[in-house]
């Protein structure tokens, strides 16, 4: 289940808010608040320890060494080696729990955008680019790692090691240390504009990488070089990436370059700063000012160089977060995205179904502003019974089917399974009891076995066996040379449509639901095998509730009842020979399909 700090819904104005923007990424952490903890006093004894250095440079100048004390130099130097080792064993310790802490993050975050994203309704996918919804998960999510994994941990440790080292810098001298300190506001500043700067070319950018997912998903799938060979395309498809590519180029650049020259300003200013110590303590020892030892020299320069480090970072890592809440916000986008299909609070689950499915004055519309896609369909199929709904394109007859299993909801009236309110029964429920056979057949890039056996992970060898009997597929199956464990290919393109259709047919029969969908179940099947699969779901429609959506109406005539649906409306309703009868819009199609039919 997708944690609820991450899904947690903002108010208006989240995207453009960054301070609440901020506290929504730290709520990332909240889970992980004792290994933070941990990394913290890692943090704080690692710089304890660095800056601890210095005073016994000091104390070895100032002191051990004038005096000739060789046992405190001894120690001293000790001292010296010890702190180095104990630095570097804290900041691997630190890197190992840091990395830990941000690739759970980051789990978290493509888990929650993946369990979103699957809880969308249909229409969320009409509408929406694969490559788009790939690119957030893969490159959005992705390009956020250096920031989850290291970069909150730098924050802290560079903000310790800063203010720790300032501390340190004032005991020694608090007039060196406010030379030193001068220009640091106007660094902050510097990298502030900085940071707005790379964040704005980074939202470009991952859109850029986006559109270019998408094109790469869409033309390099089995279908897309299939059109793009047949249609001559080849050469302007490689152009039109060669094109966002090239916007791409651009934007790296310009996101790497942003700012470049007034950081690199910051870094010679503070690499320059030892040389304005040296200048000021000689300076105010020749002016006859207060005496500064050479040992609080040298060790206010090392403090000073130990500063540089944590301090450059520090403003590196405000920019590398400004950049990255471009990505957080995207993110954000897809998690809070509205939800269309929700479980109730208290659903209703229903441990043997019947089957009997009702359409009560319902109404379907796109959006509040278009029009009904279907309006006032009232239909009843009791249990067992078969109905085929059929018309034109465009009538609406799959999106009637969809409403079943609820990948769409209805936006008036209500369609019951066994009296329930569809949108009253648990997930489980409706899953086990409605199974849907498009005309858009789809297959895994996994064996023929795996397939099947998504409908059903615990089927035997047996099941699928009889499923594929069913289906009129599993003597093919058992021919190849692998069988059952033969690779199906992307998108199933090793098989021909009638028998990827099959395939999904014994897919469905296979998870035995009492209510059967079937839009255009047979369309890519030729003659002979469409007859021999019809034989095949007719004997498994008895005691099973069908509703089958068809151009072709040779696979309906013997339909308890058949609907004909027009412009969103119940036009005609009846049996085969009644609407024959009525010689309306029913007659019509058998005429149009008798002339359609083969003379041969």
């Amino acid at each position: 289940m997708p944690r609820d700090d991450i899904n947690w819904t903002p108010g208006p104005g989240t995207s453009t808010d960054e301070p609440r923007q901020v506290r929504r990424i730290l709520r990332l952490f909240k889970p992980y608040r004792a290994r933070l903890a941990v990394v913290g006093v890692l943090v704080g004894a690692a710089s304890v320890v660095t800056v601890a250095t210095p005073f016994l440079l000091k104390e070895t100048l100032d002191v051990a060494i004038p005096q000739g004390r060789t046992g405190l130099l001894s120690l001293l130097a000790l001292g010296m080696i010890l702190s180095a080792v104990l630095t570097s064993v804290f900041g691997v310790l630190q890197t190992l729990i840091s990395t830990t802490v941000g690739q759970r993050v980051m789990h978290d975050l493509r888990t929650a955008v993946y369990g979103r994203l699957q809880r969308m309704s249909l229409a969320f996918f009409t509408r929406t680019r694969t490559g788009e919804v790939q690119s957030r998960i893969a490159n959005d999510i992705g390009g956020m790692q250096a920031t989850v994994t290291s970069t909150a941990t730098s924050l802290v440790s560079n903000l310790t090691s800063v203010v720790a080292t300032i501390i340190a810098m004032v005991a020694l001298d608090w007039r060196l240390t406010a030379v030193s300190l001068v220009l640091l506001p106007a660094f902050v500043w510097i990298s502030r504009r900085v940071g707005n700067e790379r964040k704005k070319i980074t939202t470009q950018r991952q859109k850029q990488m986006a559109a270019m997912a998408a094109t790469v998903t869409e033309s390099l799938s089995v279908s897309g070089i299939l059109l793009g060979r047949t249609m001559g395309r080849s050469d302007s498809l490689t152009h039109a990436f060669s094109e966002e590519s090239e916007g791409l180029v651009d934007l790296e650049v310009r996101s790497n370059m942003a700012g470049r020259w007034r950081m690199a300003v910051i870094t010679i200013v503070m690499a320059a700063m030892p040389a304005v110590i040296y200048w000021t303590a000689g300076l105010a020892l020749q002016s006859g000012g207060p005496d500064i030892s050479i040992g609080t020299i040298v060790a206010f320069v090392s403090l000073q160089q130990g500063l540089f480090r944590p301090a450059v970072s520090l403003l590196a890592t405000g920019v590398q977060i400004q950049t990255s809440l471009a990505l957080f916000q995207r993110i954000f986008e897809y998690l809070d995205l509205p939800i269309d299909i929700t479980e109730r609070e208290n659903p209703v689950h229903l441990d043997r179904v019947k089957g009997e499915v009702a359409f009560e004055d319902v109404e379907f519309r796109y959006d509040d502003k278009g029009a009904p896609i279907l309006d006032a369909i009232d239909i009843t199929v009791p249990a067992g019974s078969s109905l085929a709904v059929v018309g034109p394109t465009g009538a609406g007859k799959s999106t009637l089917g969809y409403l079943v299993p609820r990948l769409y909801d209805v936006t008036g009236g209500r369609v019951t399974l066994d009296g329930v309110d569809v949108r009253d029964l648990d997930f489980d429920t409706l899953a086990r009891a409605v199974g849907v056979v498009s005309q858009e057949t789809y297959l895994f890039h996994a064996t023929v076995a795996d397939n099947l056996r998504f409908a059903k992970p615990e089927a035997t060898d047996e099941e699928l066996y009889a499923a594929a009997r069913a289906a009129q597929i599993h003597e093919h199956i058992a021919g190849l040379p692998d069988g059952y464990d033969t690779v199906v290919g992307e998108r199933g393109h090793r098989f021909s449509g009638g028998e990827k259709q099959r395939l999904a047919i014994a897919r469905t029969i296979l998870r035995d639901p009492p209510v059967l969908i079937l839009d255009e179940a047979t369309s890519a099947l030729d003659t002979r095998t469409e007859h021999a699969v019809q034989e095949a779901i007719d004997a498994l429609s008895a005691n099973r509730t069908t509703l089958t959506i068809a151009h072709r109406l040779s696979t309906v005539r013997d339909a308890d009842q058949i609907v004909v649906l027009d412009s969103g409306h119940v036009a005609e309703r009846g049996t085969h020979e009644e609407l024959l009868e009525r010689d309306g819009r029913y007659a019509a199609l058998v005429r149009r399909d008798a002339q359609l039919e083969p003379t041969s």
